[in-house]
């Protein structure tokens, strides 16, 4: 089975039998193993053969509901908050609490549908706007009727451009929707992504951060107030118009309801894109993926600026941030095996990401670079300035211009503590995997535009649908 990702059918993953869209999980009887879940299918369609037009999006879904007035706007709302949702693309913010705060404002507002996707290992939002563009789009609908706003941006990744034109095509001919709708195609980076960043490319093509005041819920793009969501958390929006709360909440933990799309990778059997629900099993989750195919040390949660998790009697421990001890972030989980240096892997992640900074802040020019090479320092068995990491780690969170500090910082952190033995095993010269090439996909510290991807044992490919 080839560990190819695509934004068609990925083994065990998308193309994977599903309950149906509406509907909760169902359980099955399997042969000589108990009962289980059959996996959700809320966001993705369960038939690999399921088109993305917007004739198979309304047979599946149906059309939105009616939407008009101060009463629908409050109720929906209300639903909105009712169940739960968060942004699906890091920060994990109530849905709810932004929409209300670009509502209050008084101008007409812009709402930016984030499908940037600049996470390096993460597919998830570009699988989802290949497989179900329209979902995302009537949630960018909804949240502009929400806010008031007469316009809506969708910022995609080049390579979910096309099916993301030919959808707001097909709905621009059929007259389905109440705002206009923009394609930009997003910047490359991994800056890129951040929400700050993400407007100013659209409103000045710069796609870098433009720090924290003012908010963008009182001036955006245009100087008007502006929504920036990520594609996935529209998408889940458009199922809380047309099920409501009780039904979102019907799916996950009572504290993290839903579902979540994840990229599996690392040594797993069948890496791809899954949609899980939120308290399932760890070693559930896994599975999906065709399981671990060999011993792990530990699962990098959340994304680059994600979290290691110990593998250690990590299987029964349910998916969900309270469950781990760690955000889910961007939606990724990478399993690192245990022949794998963990202070190596995270070395070149954190030397990418001071590479990637936007180069604004004293942190970002002065205190990332100095951590990464602290880091390879490490790595290679060398003492020298590593000796400082905890002092420099402390000195840049809550000191940048944006979040990207803060981010690596969280990276480093949890791999010296999840890694201490490795750590003391390197102070004295000596390292499980002293040549091992790179594990996890990652790309090369960049003096110029233009990412190079580069992978160790994985090859991850998103080929246009």
């Amino acid at each position: 089975m080839t560990a190819t990702m695509s934004a068609g059918i990925v083994p065990g993953g998308v193309g994977a039998p599903r309950s149906e869209a509406a509907g909760g999980p169902r359980e099955l009887e399997a042969r000589g193993r108990p009962r289980a879940m059959l996996p959700p299918s809320r966001l993705l369609p369960a038939d690999s053969s399921t088109g993305a037009d917007l004739a198979s999006h309304l047979r599946r879904h149906g059309p939105l509901p009616p939407r008009r007035g101060a009463r629908w706007r409050a109720g929906a709302l209300e639903a909105v908050a009712d169940a739960g949702l968060v942004g699906r693309g890091g920060a994990g913010f109530p849905t709810a609490r932004k929409l209300r705060s670009v509502a209050s404002q008084r101008r007409r507002a812009v709402v930016v549908a984030n499908g940037t996707e600049g996470e390096p290992a993460s597919r998830k939002d570009r699988v989802l706007l290949a497989r179900a563009p329209h979902l995302v789009l009537d949630g960018a609908v909804v949240a502009a009727e929400l806010v008031g706003a007469s316009q809506v941006v969708a910022v995609v990744h080049p390579d979910a451009r096309s099916p993301v034109d030919v959808a707001v095509a097909e709905r621009r001919a059929a007259g389905v929707d109440t705002v206009a709708i923009r394609v930009v195609t997003a910047a490359a980076g991994f800056v890129a992504g951040e929400a700050s960043a993400v407007v100013n490319w659209v409103a000045n093509g710069r796609p870098v951060p433009v720090g924290k005041n003012p908010r963008m819920s009182e001036r955006g793009i245009g100087r008007r107030p502006t929504l920036v969501q990520n594609v996935e958390t529209l998408a889940h929006l458009a199922l809380v118009a047309r099920h409501g709360a009780a039904w979102y909440r019907a799916a996950g933990t009572p504290d993290e309801p839903g579902t979540v799309l994840v990229t599996l990778l690392g040594a797993v059997a069948e890496p791809g894109v899954y949609e899980v629900e939120v308290g399932t099993a760890v070693s559930d989750v896994l599975a999906r993926a065709g399981g671990a195919t060999e011993p792990l040390q530990a699962l990098l949660v959340g994304g680059y600026f994600g979290t290691w998790v110990p593998a250690a009697g990590i299987g029964a421990r349910p998916f969900s941030a309270a469950g781990l001890g760690a955000g889910l972030g961007a939606g990724l989980v990478a399993a690192l095996p245990a022949r794998v240096c963990g202070i190596a892997e995270t070395a070149r992640l954190v030397r990418y990401l001071a590479s990637e900074s936007a180069g604004q802040c004293g942190p970002c020019v002065f205190g990332l670079p100095a951590i990464a090479g602290a880091f390879e320092s490490l790595a290679a068995g060398r003492w020298a300035g590593a000796g400082r990491l905890d002092h420099w780690l402390e000195e840049i969170v809550g000191r940048g211009a944006c979040g990207h500090p803060d981010g690596v910082a969280h990276l480093a952190r949890s791999a010296l503590d999840v890694f201490a033995d490795e750590v003391a095993d390197h102070r004295s010269g000596w390292c499980r995997a002293p040549h091992a090439a790179p594990f996890l996909p990652h790309l090369e510290p960049r003096s110029h535009p233009g990412p190079r991807l580069r992978t160790g044992l994985q090859t991850l490919q998103l080929r246009q649908p």
